[in-house]
């Protein structure tokens, strides 16, 4: 009855901000809410993850910028009229641009191959710098960028190369049945087949990047091989189709704006310098986790569902409570019964010390101390056994007298002794 009345004015002092349901309940309710409260709250983190994550990219940018200046000077300078010259013979340079364009495309994709290695690391680090904040997570963005790459450098590049490679057999494809339309020596029928092979081909792409950026979440998320990635991303990305394409393009704003001239040019710069990439990360992977929540987690042992969402029906914190409960117990049966926590220790006693021999002992002296010592030992015993029905240590060592029944249990028919099984945790 005390103690009930000492918690409720505690409770009545302190306020209910300080209870957990209270704490729990001022964390969003949906990952809509997640996404702006982490986006407002964590601002200038995500500048500074972006700008981490930018560094790594900019040769893949340079390369980029290159060339499309490559192709307006080109444009400038070569003549792709059909018949050009003055007088008698005239130069047929038709199909010029487009042998131009496949030569210029072999150059950007091996220039993206090579400098992909180089923005996968920014990319490793700024994904896991946001999965951190879209779990909630205290994030420190320096050395959680550096802890992401080495964590998951292999599976952002993995992703990178895949998408790159497709990318590129696929623009080398395109470019070649543009030069073949373009210079006149195919039939009307081998130019049906020439453009559905080309809208084939970006549809390809699409269906690429879409795979590609589940990789990513699913990299960051999960410990998988390479083809179970894979095979998992095309079963998320078909089953939820719409979802993903909306989401993508959501994601993908601020580049949109880097296609314009002019005032939203300057304004998609802007973007991509302060927050593009970490934005485009955060709504992408805010997403999926909403998406593992409902399909994954639930079936994974051990894995978190609604990481930083509060359910008002109450049933996420049942279910972390049952999960705490299994870590427990498996942290138990780990590492065994301690002495220090299966009895009771008495705390320090200032009554009790142990006799101080003097410089020049006798006999006498070395009897004061056996006997101070032997007090103390029978003190200890007697706070022993006084304690040892207390709830906290009866409990406690219950865990471990399945355990200890197992190992002296009698031999089977055959002779040999059986086999121990260990008590099943909750949730198997």
């Amino acid at each position: 009855m005390a103690q009930q009345k000492k918690s409720l004015m505690t409770r009545f002092l302190e306020g209910k901000e300080r209870s957990e349901e209270y704490a729990r309940s001022t964390l969003p309710t949906n990952r809509w809410q997640l996404f702006w409260d982490i986006f407002k709250g964590n601002f200038w983190k995500i500048v500074k993850a972006n700008l981490l994550t930018l560094l790594f990219f900019l040769p893949m940018i340079a390369l980029i910028v290159i060339m499309v200046f490559m192709k307006n000077t080109q444009g400038e300078i070569y003549p792709f009229a059909t018949h050009v010259g003055a007088g008698y013979p005239f130069y047929n340079v038709q199909g010029t641009a487009e042998a131009l364009a496949i030569t210029n495309n072999y150059i950007l994709c091996i220039g993206l191959i090579v400098t992909s290695f180089i923005a996968s690391v920014g990319l490793a680090g700024g994904m896991y710098v946001i999965r951190n904040m879209v779990w909630t997570e205290g994030v420190f963005v320096a050395n959680d960028f550096w802890r992401g790459i080495k964590l998951n450098y292999k599976n952002a590049l993995q992703a990178t190369l895949f998408f790159l490679i497709i990318f590129s057999l696929c623009s080398v494809l395109i470019s070649f049945a543009n030069g073949y339309i373009a210079s006149e020596l195919v039939t009307k029928s081998q130019r049906v087949w020439l453009i559905i092979s080309k809208a084939t081909s970006y549809v390809f792409i699409v269906f690429t990047g879409m795979l590609s950026m589940w990789l990513i979440a699913l990299g960051v998320n999960y410990k998988l091989g390479f083809f179970a990635m894979l095979r998992n991303a095309f079963l998320l990305t078909v089953g939820s189709l719409p979802q993903t394409i909306f989401f993508i393009a959501l994601a993908a704003l601020p580049f949109v704006t880097l296609f314009f001239s002019g005032f939203f040019m300057v304004v998609g710069i802007m973007m991509l310098l302060l927050f593009g990439i970490a934005y485009a990360l955060l709504v992408w992977l805010d997403f999926a986790q909403w998406m593992f929540d409902k399909y994954i987690n639930p079936r994974v042992t051990g894995a978190k569902v609604g990481r930083g969402i509060f359910n008002k029906d109450g049933t996420s914190s049942v279910e972390d409570d049952a999960q705490a409960v299994q870590e427990y117990q498996k942290t138990l049966l780990a590492y065994g019964k301690s002495r220090l926590v299966a009895r009771p220790i008495k705390p320090i006693d200032d009554g009790l010390e142990v006799y101080d021999l003097p410089t020049s002992f006798t006999r006498e002296d070395l009897q004061k101390l056996r006997e101070s010592k032997e007090t103390i030992a029978k003190d200890i015993e007697a706070y022993e056994q006084e304690h040892k029905d207390e709830p906290r240590y009866v409990e406690y060592n219950k865990q471990f007298e399945a355990r200890e029944k197992a190992l002296q249990a009698p031999t089977g028919k055959n002779g040999k002794p059986k086999k121990y099984k260990p008590p099943k945790l909750l949730g198997q």
